[in-house]
């Protein structure tokens, strides 16, 4: 291991649990290791998520008409 590897190292120790997580998957991106199969969701994502399947139970849904309005927006 290189000098510089092991200085980038020591830092991403210092970073929280989600940033190293993220550093990780950023590394094994690039030396060609990672599952692409696999993604983990942020907890920001997670509770996205958990807001949608509490709509869905409640039966919470657009209409076309919304949802077309909405796509026109993004294309």
């Amino acid at each position: 291991m290189t000098r510089l590897l092991e200085i980038a190292i020591e830092a991403a120790r210092q970073l929280d649990p989600a940033e190293q997580d993220e550093l990780a998957r950023t590394i094994m991106e690039i030396v060609g290791g990672a599952n692409e199969s696999v993604y983990v969701l942020s907890e920001e994502e997670r509770a996205a998520v958990e807001r949608s399947r509490d709509c869905v139970r409640r039966g919470e849904f657009v209409s076309e008409e919304e949802l077309e309005a909405m796509l026109a927006k993004y294309r």
